[in-house]
């Protein structure tokens, strides 16, 4: 980490004369704390002033690797206890008053949780290794905090840096375990002789031979790869996937382009054979499919009645066209369709053309299931009924008697309206007139009914007037 060049800053530097101490020394090369490694079975060092000679802390633990220190400090006498508190990440941390610290590779923070930590000292190392060049205290934020022996804590602090380059020399220095006679060539073809098969065969006082025990072992053969599946297999093994993958259910057949319509024909048999199978689905994945379905579903009833199944069990066939629902689409801006409308087609030519099915669903069931028989619908009834528009011909009735059309209904319905109206009419008339135009209308009445049945009494009628 870049150090500031404003701050008091802090050298590491090995003495010449004394392998064993080290100093810290400003850049002006003044030293003002110095370390002492003391020979001994346990892991101690010793902190002192470099002018007077006298000690201000000493660590002490079993191994420079342990992860517990005692630092002891001197006038006044206080034991700080230094632990290692990390589990992947390197942690050390200390008590200091009534503030945690805490070290951190080559940062020192002190600890306010549940708020940000407050950077409190730094280092500068060189990369991959814990061995400190530099440190600086950071004064200004030690001083946002209540800390009465400011003195001591720079001690704690210092010296907790040092015993972690102690350890840092610990994993690194290489162990002097091996002869300072053998040179580490020699080491290496002794090594590769005493594992050879002949110098092997030679210490157990065997033959020269080198033994078939002693060859590395033969890596087993990789097996090959099975065959793809074709026919039937391959549809029940399509069949299998789908429905692992939540697309279908047990009873379904999905008829795709990959296998024969033999195939899916054996494969729907061997499902209604089956006696948990009440019914079986045969749908069509893709509009080309389609006529496929139709010639998967008579291949099917053909072998039933081939093995002759099909004469002691029926079979009720039901087809659905273009029942296949749309995918869910995502949401998002409705969208708007500006088009031109389709023009309509002249009048007297056929409006609704034939379309082939984009989707076919065939289910082929040993039961009767009332709720997939095809329903009629408005238009269907009227053109059973063979009525047109312009026909007139009268239809019979199931007692053998001649039916009134439509049209004639209509004007018997009208013609009575009409009388009943004349006959309010005169009733009207006779209240004002009197007896004399009452015998009038009477008269009138009776010429009327005369010219409905013969044209001639007109004058008659004209002349009584």
């Amino acid at each position: 980490m870049s150090l500031d060049q404003n701050l008091f800053t802090l050298n590491v530097s090995q003495r010449a004369d004394d392998r064993n101490v080290l100093d810290l020394v400003d850049p002006n090369g003044v030293a003002h704390y110095s370390k002492r490694r003391i020979p001994s079975n346990e892991y101690n060092i010793e902190v002192f002033d470099p002018l007077s000679e006298s000690v201000l802390a000493t660590v002490t633990a079993p191994s420079p690797t342990s992860k517990h220190k005692t630092i002891q400090l001197y006038n006044p006498d206080l034991i700080v206890e230094l632990k290692y508190t990390g589990t992947i990440h390197f942690k050390w941390g200390f008590k200091w008053e009534e503030h945690d610290f805490e070290w951190r590779r080559e940062e020192c923070y002190i600890l306010r949780k549940p708020d940000p930590a407050v950077l409190v000292a730094i280092t500068k190392e060189p990369p991959g290794r814990l061995q400190t060049r530099s440190v600086q205290i950071l004064d200004y934020n030690l001083n946002r905090f209540d800390i009465d022996d400011r003195k001591g804590l720079e001690i704690v602090i210092l010296t907790a840096l040092l015993t972690f380059q102690d350890l840092n020399e610990t994993y690194h220095t290489p162990r002097s375990d091996t002869s300072p006679t053998t040179s580490p060539s020699e080491s290496t073809a002794n090594l590769a002789a005493a594992v050879s098969p002949t110098g092997l065969a030679s210490r157990l006082g065997l033959s020269r031979q080198p033994s078939k025990l002693l060859s590395p072992p033969t890596p087993p053969e990789v097996p090959p790869r099975p065959a793809p599946r074709t026919g039937v297999d391959r549809v029940a093994e399509l069949h299998a996937i789908r429905i692992a993958q939540g697309e279908g259910d047990a009873n379904e057949v999905e008829v795709g382009e990959e296998c024969e319509v033999q195939d899916y024909a054996l494969y729907a048999e061997r499902l209604l054979n089956d006696e948990a199978m009440l019914f079986i689905t045969v749908r069509s994945a893709t509009a080309a499919q389609v006529p496929k379905v139709l010639r998967v579903v008579e291949e099917t009833k053909r072998l039933r009645h081939k093995s002759g199944i099909a004469e002691d069990e029926e079979l009720y066939q039901y087809v659905i066209y273009d029942s296949r629902q749309a995918s869910p689409q995502r949401k998002g801006p409705r969208r708007i369709n500006l088009d031109d409308p389709e023009p309509k087609s002249p009048k007297g030519k056929d409006q609704a053309r034939y379309a082939p099915p984009t989707s076919l669903t065939v289910h082929l069931s040993k039961i009767d299931m009332p709720e997939l028989q095809p329903k009629a619908t408005p238009t269907a009834m009227r053109k059973a009924s063979g009525s047109g528009a312009g026909s007139t011909s009268p239809t019979v009735s199931r007692g053998g008697v001649p039916e009134i059309s439509d049209k004639d209904k209509r004007r018997v319905e009208k013609e009575s309206k009409k009388a009943d109206k004349e006959s309010k009419k005169s009733a009207k008339e006779s209240k004002k007139g009197g007896k004399e135009k009452g015998d009038r209308l009477h008269l009138v009445l009776f010429v009327r009914s005369v010219n409905a049945k013969s044209s001639r009494p007109q004058n008659l009628h004209a002349t009584l007037l």
